[in-house]
């Protein structure tokens, strides 16, 4: 499996969408989330960690988790049976226009066997409405912006009234320069990126068992 996990990383990093299939449809024989977990989370665990060391791009990132995310949902379909058992989960751009921060957490977690509702760009008065609706249990919130991360101290204030448990993720540059402001707005985690936006899912779902 070394070798197909280092071509896969070769294929994803040239944005080769042709050979990435072909690696991966010729491990089809091993049960699809097995062949997740021993295939492409340990690529996708690579390609985050060049990322941080400055060696792979943010578009490689984004195109790899979004080729991933596609060919995912062609072996284990939304509401498939097989997907891990997971909180109800979405992810939101909060009164912020940059959106591929959103796009890349959603891609990976969408690629790593998560479903997730995508809210877009939206207010804290209708994402408080949609969270309510849709029974989210963890919210994960992308900022580039220091107004944007601001906001989610309103947003919080705002779910406490509608006595929601709702776990808030929060992720981004404001929170990366100021490590104490995920706490200071009310969010319960901070993500560093995308991966580790996984490490504290997955410690979420342990918890709940």
């Amino acid at each position: 499996m070394e070798e197909a996990i280092n071509q896969l990383e070769a294929a994803l990093l040239s944005v080769d969408s042709i050979s990435s299939e072909e690696i991966l449809n010729k491990h089809r024989n091993i049960p699809p989330i097995e062949l997740i977990e021993q295939l492409v989370m340990p690529v996708l665990d690579r390609i985050g960690s060049g990322w941080e060391k400055g060696t792979v791009a943010l578009s490689q990132v984004y195109m790899s988790g979004k080729f991933i995310e596609e060919w995912v949902d062609t072996i284990l379909p939304s509401g498939d049976p097989n997907r891990k058992y997971q909180p109800k989960l979405a992810i939101a751009v909060l009164e912020d226009y940059h959106m591929l921060g959103k796009r890349i957490v959603y891609s990976v977690l969408r690629a790593s066997s998560f479903d997730l509702k995508d809210y877009g760009h939206i207010s804290v008065r209708e994402l408080v409405t949609k969270v309510k609706e849709d029974k989210i249990e963890v919210l994960l919130i992308s900022t580039l912006m220091l107004p944007s991360a601001l906001k989610v101290r309103e947003l919080k204030d705002e779910l406490i009234k509608t006595n929601s448990k709702v776990k808030i993720i929060v992720g981004g540059a404001p929170f990366r320069f100021d490590d104490k402001l995920w706490n200071e707005v009310g969010a319960d985690a901070m993500a560093l990126d995308a991966y580790d936006s996984i490490n504290i899912i997955e410690k979420i779902m342990e918890e709940k068992k």
